[in-house]
């Protein structure tokens, strides 16, 4: 598998930190066991996903326009890319749909970023308070517990992503929708049976 310069380096900086001892790599591979072994994605994919969501990172902060006008998150599940975020132009956001679409294992994008100047540090610290509340009230719900559900929140909106039975969605979005903070629910998942 080949990483571009960037990416290389991205992947690199995130490691160092982790493997300064013992501890914090057997930490590290614990409790990435515990979260696959809720996720109903494979080892691989899952991999997949990280991939996607590092180079299409990557490759918006080599866009020194995208770097510096925009704010983008984004989210990978099971190939699917959701991209949140703001741009002040259809072009801007149009540019990073492209991008993501380009990356290798991309099996389709969903762009909601927004057109509009980026918000403020502020504004997305309060979404991740409500991304917090909204994952705990999915834990604290037994029929869900052991179900992987990804929460991602933008100006108020919460998109969740996952891998659900009908019947699993259904109730994840009920529970979202009652948490305090949330404007809006919408559904990036794909319905096993």
């Amino acid at each position: 598998m080949k990483f571009g310069k960037t990416v290389g380096i991205a992947v690199f900086a995130l490691c160092v930190p982790a493997i300064q001892g013992c501890v914090g790599v057997a930490a590290t591979g614990t409790a990435a066991g515990a979260v696959a072994s809720q996720d109903r994605r494979t080892t691989g994919t899952i991999v997949d996903d990280e991939i996607i969501e590092l180079k299409v990172r990557a490759a918006i902060l080599a866009d020194e326009t995208l770097a510096n006008q925009t704010h983008v998150s984004v989210t990978s599940f099971n190939g699917i890319v959701l991209l949140t975020g703001e741009a002040p132009g259809e072009s801007l956001r149009s540019r990073v749909a492209k991008i993501a679409r380009g990356i290798p294992k991309v099996r389709s994008v969903q762009s909601e970023i927004a057109l509009q100047a980026p918000s403020s540090l502020l504004a997305r610290a309060g979404d991740t308070v409500v991304t917090g509340k909204v994952k705990a009230a999915l834990l604290a719900n037994d029929a869900l517990r052991g179900i992987r559900v990804k929460v991602v929140t933008e100006r108020g909106t919460v998109y969740l992503m996952g891998l659900l039975e009908p019947a699993e969605a259904d109730r994840a979005t009920d529970i979202a929708r009652r948490v305090a903070g949330v404007q809006r629910v919408v559904k990036v998942l794909e319905y096993i049976q």
